[in-house]
């Protein structure tokens, strides 16, 4: 028989199903929960999880039944990922590519990793395996980069200053030349101004000095008319009067011929130096902008790397990366000599995310000169011969130039790393055994010089003026494979080599 007294409805409810219905508790109902919702972590009878799905804000979250979810209580974890996909939100994170370390979400597998041979469920990956180690490990890393990222944002800071700084100092220097240039402009209006004014200051006396002997002239022409017109009856006296009129005649009819050649002002041109001015409207700017070259760049160092796949499933045949280089957003850009592709890659996880097929094989440069020209196409300046008159090139694989534009960086076949100013002038040629075919050639952020040497199988780091610095990459002979391109990314700490006929990339730390 029954005494009185109050159930405990929770736990008998407890007792009686494995788990709740979330809603159904905050009801106070208590039913059995048969499904779970990884993105809410709740668990769901059969009447509430159709309510959750026609909620059109919780349409994409993934619903699984209770028997996909370790055994437990209500707290218990899916035994899928709830982590969702950057690039497909509606997707989860739940495929693992062996080859690239890499996880996504399947969309993500079958677009970037659809060649990879090693791709795995990740559940079904991961039974009998435990990442307790690993994750306490990747914590600990992921810690210690942050406290850089703190140190790394407080240097971007000071850089920022510093760049605002310097950038507010070569403005002043602009203003500072721009009224240098002014005060001298204004010296040289001054000297034109008294040049005019001295000259028209003799041509004005001569006229005022003229107009005083005009006067004189004028009197004396008077005196002897009105002397001959007073009718004196003395003849002697007549007889002087006449010739001092004849005189006063004969010297201002004198004066008039002297005279008579009048000034004629339209005569008197002011000529501007058109040099001067020609050179101003050929320049652009009042002076030229330049980046002093680090004198103490080291040689870059190899602390570790790591190899990915560059090949494609569509590629018919091996890659060849005959050329690569960072993008300022960090992507790579490659030209795949003999698949006729440009490739780009994520600087972050090194996958194709798209491609162009192109017509022909694409390369830098295929003809024995270098050539000036505008950005519309027009040629300036052809560079083939030295100042002797012999070729400068034999076989050019590569060229680079310099971010002001006073070096250009010539790959040659047979004759190595030619130097040249933007005259034409060699700078400088290094060519000995240990570069061998240079076949690459990239210019680093700091202004060093990055040659690959495909027979030499190496790389090696020249300052901007072509000195040698160093060996960078040496030969390996476990990778006998020729080097074909080289480029580095500073920002990034990252250099990316590739090698003749190899479908995988090498990319290391810097």
């Amino acid at each position: 028989m029954a005494t009185g007294g109050k159930i405990d409805t929770d736990i008998l409810s407890d007792e009686i199903f494995d788990v709740l219905c979330s809603m159904c508790k905050n009801r106070g109902k208590h039913s059995e929960g048969e499904k779970f919702c990884v993105d809410c972590h709740d668990y769901f009878c059969i009447n509430c999880v159709t309510v959750h799905s026609q909620v059109p804000v919780l349409a994409g979250h993934k619903v699984l039944d209770k028997s996909q979810v370790k055994s437990g209580t209500s707290k218990s974890l899916p035994r899928e990922p709830a982590e969702r996909c950057d690039r497909h939100s509606h997707k989860h994170i739940d495929m693992y590519c062996q080859n690239h370390d890499n996880v996504g979400c399947s969309t993500c597998m079958t677009i970037e990793h659809r060649s990879c041979k090693n791709t795995f469920y990740i559940p079904e990956y991961i039974q009998n395996k435990s990442y307790l180690v690993a994750s306490r490990a990747i914590q600990t890393k992921l810690k210690a980069l942050a406290r850089t990222l703190a140190v790394q944002a407080n240097n971007f800071q000071q850089d920022k200053h510093n760049l605002l700084k310097r950038k507010a100092e070569l403005l002043d220097d602009i203003r500072k030349f721009r009224q240098e240039m002014n005060d001298q402009l204004d010296k040289l209006e001054k000297c034109s101004v008294d040049e005019i004014e001295n000259k028209f200051k003799l041509l004005e006396d001569k006229i005022e000095e003229g107009l005083k002997q005009l006067q004189v002239h004028k009197a004396k022409v008077k005196s002897a008319n009105d002397k001959l017109a007073s009718q004196n009856q003395n003849q002697a006296e007549l007889f002087v009067h006449v010739k001092i009129g004849e005189d006063a005649e004969n010297v201002t009819n004198k004066f008039i011929e002297d005279t008579k050649m009048k000034i004629t002002v339209s005569d008197i041109e002011f000529q501007p130096d058109t040099k001067l001015f020609q050179q101003l409207k050929q320049n652009k700017t009042i002076g030229m902008l330049t980046e002093k070259t680090t004198k103490n760049d080291k040689l870059l160092e190899i602390t570790g790397g790591h190899s990915y796949c560059v090949k494609l499933e569509s590629d018919e045949n091996e890659c060849s990366i005959i050329s690569a280089c960072y993008m300022k957003n960090g992507t790579i850009i490659q030209a795949d000599n003999k698949n006729r592709k440009l490739k780009r890659l994520d600087s972050h996880n090194y996958i194709i995310t798209d491609w162009y097929n192109l017509p022909g094989q694409p390369w830098q440069i295929y003809e024995t000169s270098v050539f000036i020209s505008t950005m519309t196409g027009r040629r300036l300046k052809q560079f083939s011969t030295d100042q002797s008159g012999q070729k400068l090139f034999s076989d050019i694989n590569s060229i680079a130039v310099s971010k002001n534009a006073a070096r250009i960086y010539v790959a040659d076949d047979l004759k190595g790393l030619i130097v040249l100013d933007n005259n034409g002038q060699i700078v400088t040629r290094y060519n000995s055994k240990l570069l061998q075919m240079a076949s690459y050639c990239n210019l680093t952020e700091a202004g060093s010089v990055l040659v690959s040497g495909h027979d030499s199988n190496n790389v090696l780091q020249f300052t901007s003026d072509g000195e040698l610095k160093g060996e960078v990459i040496k030969a390996d002979s476990r990778k006998p494979a020729a080097t074909l391109s080289v480029c580095c990314n500073q920002q990034m700490s990252k250099m990316c080599i590739s090698r003749d006929g190899e479908d995988n990339i090498e990319v290391y730390d810097i």
